[in-house]
C-alpha cells in the first residue's frame, strides 16, 4: 500500500566528478516516525537529503509525496510541499535577529508593509509549544551554537513544515541539549510529523528511531526496525566489520612534563572579561590529559592561546622546558606542537586547496619540498599519496582533489594524518572526532592513543562525554574559564563530570 508512506524516495542516483554519491538508493517515509538515515562520513546521506530538499538534481530516480510523483527544483518547491531542513552546517544570517531568521523569505506583510509583532506571535508560540525557547531579539553572532539550532528548527515550525529533515543535528550539543533534542523529536512524531534523521551515533537512534536505512560508499544496505536490531548490527551494516566502539588501551606510564601552563589568563575583550581565569596544569610525556566541558566555557580560547592564535593577558606556557609564551604559530610548530583544530574549516584547512598542498601547509618550506625557493610538486605529491594511503583518506580524485568536495569525515582524516605525521611532542587535539562515524572514530582513538604509547603528550578537549571517559588518563573540568576539578576516568561518572562541567560544584584547593 503506498499510501502508507508520506514521501519515497525511488532509485535515486546522484554524481559529482569521480564520485557516485548516491547509487541507486530507495528510501521510503512513513508519516508519523522518526527515520534514521545511517552511514559513515562520505556514504551519500547528506547528498541523498540534499536531492529531497532540492539542493542538488538527481541524474536519475523520482521522488513521491503521498504516492504521487513531484518535482523539487529548489528548496522553496521543497519548502511548498512541506519539507524543512535544518542543516549541519546552520544556514543563518549571523547579523540578523532570531525573529528575522525565522522569518527571513517568508515575512508577512499588509500592503507591502512588514507585520513583524504577528510574526514575532506566531513565533512566541511555537516556542511555548515545542520548548524551544528563544530570545527572539537576540543576534544570531550573540547565540551558543545550541541556540543557533533551535532557531533553525523554528524556521522549520513556521514555514508549517510536515516533514522535518535532521542532518547531524546533534554534533554541536551539549549532552544535555543533545536530551532536549531528543524529547522535541518524540513531540513532533505524536503531532504526527515525519522526521528524517541523519546521524551516525548510534546511541541516538536507538533511543529516538522508529526504523532505520544504511547507506554504505554511496549504496543501499537496507532498512531496519529499531525494536529488532541492535547498535553492534548497524555499526556492521554501515562500516563492513564490526567495529570496536571501546577504545583498547594499556594504562598510561607518565614520563617528564612536557606542556607546563601556569596562570594563563585571557581577556575578552568584546565581552569585556577574562574568557579563561588563572589555569594551570601540566601534561607530561605518555598521556591523554582531557579538558572537558560544555561549549562556550573557556576551552576554545585557552587554546586560542596556547596555539598561539590569541595573545595571552597574562600567564607563561612552558612546551619541552622552552618559554613559548610570545613565539608564533610557526615556530611553536616547529618546537613540536601539533594542533588538529575544533574548526576543520576556519583554522585547519584552505578548503580550496588540492588536499596535496594541504598536506603540506606547515612544512613546505623544510628541505624536503623545496629547492632555491621552489616548490618541488613531485615532491609534495608523494608525501600527500603516503599520507593518504596510510590514513585512508578517501576522496574523488586523490591528491588533486579540492579539499572543498571532500565529506566533513575526511578532511578530518586529512588534518589528523598531518599533525600526527610531524611527529609531534605535543597533540593539542580539539574535539577531533566531532560529526565523524564509529568507523572513523574507532581509527582517530586508535592514532591519538598510539601518539600517547610513544611517549607523546596529549592535550584532548572533547564535549562528547563517551570520548572524555574512553579516551583520557586525567579529566580537567572547564567551568567559566577556570579548572573547577580534576578527576580519574576510572573513578568517576558521567553524572559526577556533569554536575562540574553545569557549574553545580567544584573542588577546592584543599580537596586535591
Amino acid at each position: 500500500m503506498a499510501e502508507d508512506f508520506v514521501i519515497e524516495m525511488l532509485h535515486i542516483t546522484k554524481e559529482f566528478p569521480g564520485i557516485k554519491a548516491n547509487d541507486d538508493i530507495t528510501l521510503q517515509l512513513r508519516k508519523g516516525e522518526v527515520h534514521a538515515l545511517l552511514g559513515e562520513n562520505g556514504a551519500g546521506k547528506s547528498t541523498l537529503m540534499s536531492v529531497l530538499f532540492g539542493l542538488y538534481q538527481p541524474e536519475e530516480g523520482k521522488i513521491l509525496k503521498n504516492g504521487k510523483e513531484v518535482a523539487i527544483r529548489n528548496p522553496n518547491d521543497a519548502n511548498a510541499l512541506g519539507i524543512g531542513m535544518v542543516h549541519q552546517h546552520f544556514k543563518l544570517v549571523e547579523c540578523f535577529s532570531v525573529l528575522d531568521n525565522i522569518i527571513l523569505g517568508v515575512e508577512p506583510n499588509k500592503l507591502g508593509f512588514l507585520q513583524k509583532a504577528e510574526a514575532r506571535k506566531k513565533v512566541m508560540a511555537l516556542s511555548e509549544k515545542y520548548g524551544l525557547r528563544v530570545d527572539p531579539d537576540a543576534l544570531i553572532s550573540d547565540i551558543s551554537v545550541g541556540m543557533q539550532q533551535r532557531v533553525e528548527i523554528l524556521k522549520m515550525l513556521y514555514r508549517d513544515n510536515e516533514i522535518l529533515i535532521f542532518d547531524e543535528p546533534t554534533a554541536v550539543l551539549t549532552p544535555q541539549e543533545i536530551d532536549e533534542l531528543m524529547e522535541i523529536m518524540r513531540g513532533f512524531k505524536k503531532e504526527g510529523k515525519s522526521i528524517l534523521f541523519i546521524t551516525h551515533k548510534l546511541n541516538e537512534i536507538m533511543a529516538v528511531a522508529d526504523r532505520c536505512t544504511v547507506l554504505r560508499k554511496g549504496k543501499y544496505m537496507g532498512t531496519v526496525d529499531i525494536k529488532d536490531t541492535t547498535k553492534e548490527e548497524l555499526s556492521r551494516m554501515m562500516v563492513g566489520r564490526d567495529v570496536q566502539l571501546q577504545v583498547d588501551k594499556k594504562p598510561a606510564h607518565p614520563g617528564d612534563v612536557v606542556l607546563d601552563v601556569e596562570g594563563v589568563t585571557i581577556h575578552n575583550d568584546q565581552r569585556k572579561k577574562d574568557s579563561v581565569k588563572d589555569v594551570t596544569f601540566q601534561v607530561r610525556a605518555g598521556e591523554i590529559v582531557c579538558l572537558a566541558g560544555i561549549e562556550g566555557n573557556g576551552q576554545t580560547e585557552f587554546i586560542y592561546g596556547l596555539t598561539g592564535l590569541e595573545k595571552l593577558s597574562g600567564g607563561k606556557i612552558t612546551l619541552d622546558g622552552k618559554d613559548i609564551t610570545r613565539e608564533s604559530i610557526r615556530q611553536r610548530s616547529r618546537d613540536g606542537m601539533s594542533h588538529i583544530p575544533e574548526d576543520r574549516h576556519k583554522h585547519g584547512l584552505v578548503l580550496d586547496y588540492s588536499l596535496e598542498n594541504n598536506m603540506v601547509l606547515q612544512r613546505y618550506w623544510q628541505p624536503e619540498f623545496q629547492k632555491g625557493g621552489f616548490i618541488q610538486s613531485d615532491k609534495v605529491r608523494e608525501y600527500s599519496d603516503k599520507l593518504i594511503a596510510q590514513y585512508d583518506v578517501r576522496s574523488g580524485q586523490g591528491s588533486s582533489t579540492i579539499v572543498r568536495s571532500m565529506s566533513g569525515g575526511n578532511q578530518q582524516k586529512a588534518i589528523i594524518a598531518r599533525e600526527i605525521d610531524k611527529d609531534p611532542k605535543l597533540l593539542v587535539a580539539v574535539q577531533p572526532t566531532r560529526g565523524l562515524d564509529v568507523g572513523a572514530i574507532e581509527y582517530i582513538h586508535s592514532q591519538i592513543v598510539a601518539e600517547r604509547d610513544r611517549g607523546k603528550a596529549v592535550l584532548l578537549v572533547s564535549l562528547e562525554l563517551d570520548e572524555v571517559m574512553n579516551l583520557s588518563d586525567r579529566i580537567l573540568v572547564m567551568y567559566e574559564g577556570e579548572i573547577v576539578g580534576e578527576f580519574d576516568p576510572k573513578t568517576t561518572t558521567v553524572q559526577e563530570l556533569g554536575l562540574y562541567m553545569a557549574g553545580a560544584r567544584k573542588q577546592g584547593k584543599e580537596s586535591k
